[in-house]
């Protein structure tokens, strides 16, 4: 005959560790995903800071909600790896009433997805989400990803 026991419940401290370590995993884990993944701040006229340093895609979308922008964010994510290793930063601007000085020279219609090169000069401009595989075959077409690989 099985007796009916008790198991307590854990300690507070190590209910408090078991929450200190979630809290510095998650933090973790946005650090790393803000490092790709970033705002693009209103005030923001160009990219010229990025300028042979990184690859910036811009997003563009009506809203954070937009169905084209939360696909492309989405198969984005899926491939962080190969965008870190191709320079890639991704900006959102996703509030039309903020104005946005980029969204206000480049005037996207809905939802937009824009590739910089690392010189400054636009390489791809898509008002439909493109595949990671298609974003990333794109720039390792481009001259200085290639000579980068040689």
């Amino acid at each position: 005959m099985l007796k009916n026991v008790r198991l307590s419940a854990p300690s507070r401290p190590v209910s408090a560790l078991l929450l200190v370590a979630a809290s510095l995993l998650f933090s973790t884990a946005q650090a790393a995903d803000s490092s790709l993944f970033r705002a693009l701040a209103p005030d923001t006229a160009d990219l010229t800071q990025y300028r042979w340093q990184h690859r910036p895609v811009v997003l563009f979308a009506p809203s954070a909600t937009d169905a084209h922008y939360l696909q492309q964010i989405e198969m984005l994510k899926d491939h962080q790896d190969a965008l870190a290793e191709r320079d890639i930063i991704v900006f959102s601007d996703t509030s039309p009433a903020d104005k946005g000085q980029l969204r206000s020279q480049l005037q996207p219609k809905g939802f937009e997805m824009v590739l910089v090169g690392k010189d400054g000069g636009m390489k791809l401009r898509e008002t439909t989400p493109l595949s990671a595989e298609a974003l990333l075959s794109t720039i390792d077409r481009m001259p200085m990803r290639q000579a980068k690989t040689d």
